[in-house]
């Protein structure tokens, strides 16, 4: 199937390793200019980008930066003079990972950055790319939430909040950038997914997620990135305003 991405031009946030390595491979395999933002680790970055070929660009991105945005769409633009898809991959999990304990003796200073992060991180992308898309007539936006959005998790409170409120946000831009032409906004919400990253947290409770997914095991990162990739094309006509379960059935 041809998605129609050759030439386009496609944003992944946090595309330097875990899910959005394989989201980053996915868009490029099929002729995109991949954007790959990465936080803290370059090298990891650069892996990527030598992992599929030259029509890369890399971006130091901080989630959290009120300002990173808009010098992230202007790079972009200085680029290939266009934007089609944007990918809100990445995620601020906090300084210090979840929290211990209870959730309602977490500090201020934790659950309030996660909270604002993974909003209004997501947000403010969206904010500043949805002209580009509207000028175009023509845009995939493709938010990556989790599963502890629906299903909760102990010591997932703030982030599950967060998640939660991304998919509110999506619904509501579909019908809005809807009007302007063919602009799709959905949400993949992955379950534990095997990534290069977390091999500790699937060895520990991988068994347990298995065990209640019809297809018995957990899906990989580059399983995810298809259901992102596609949602992400031209070949996607008709599917925005949903949430995506892409959890093996769980």
């Amino acid at each position: 199937m041809d998605l129609g991405l050759t030439n386009r031009t496609v944003i992944v946030t946090g595309a330097s390793g875990g899910i959005g390595r394989h989201i980053a491979r996915g868009f490029a395999a099929e002729g995109a200019d991949v954007v790959i933002t990465y936080r803290n680790s370059r090298s990891d970055a650069e892996q990527v980008a030598k992992e599929i070929g030259d029509r890369t660009l890399l971006i130091g991105y901080d989630l959290s930066d009120p300002a990173a945005p808009t010098a992230l769409v202007k790079q972009v633009l200085d680029w290939t003079g266009r934007i089609d898809v944007l990918v809100n991959n990445a995620v601020n999990w906090g300084a210090d990972g979840l929290p211990q304990g209870h959730f309602e003796d977490a500090p201020d200073d934790y659950w309030l950055p996660v909270l604002r992060a993974n909003i209004e991180g997501a947000l403010r992308l969206t904010r500043t790319v949805a002209p580009v898309l509207r000028e175009r007539r023509w845009g995939r936006l493709v938010h990556v939430s989790s599963s502890v959005a629906e299903d909760g998790m102990p010591s997932g409170e703030y982030y599950g909040a967060a998640k939660a409120a991304l998919h509110g946000f999506s619904k509501s831009a579909a019908i809005g950038l809807g009007r302007d032409g063919d602009i799709l906004s959905n949400v993949v919400m992955p379950g534990l997914t095997r990534t290069d990253r977390n091999t500790e947290i699937t060895d520990a409770f991988g068994d347990h997620y298995s065990a209640l997914a019809p297809i018995g095991r957990l899906l990989d990162a580059a399983e995810v990135a298809g259901a992102v990739v596609y949602l992400g094309s031209a070949a996607n006509t008709g599917i925005t305003g949903q949430v995506i379960r892409v959890t093996g059935g769980a």
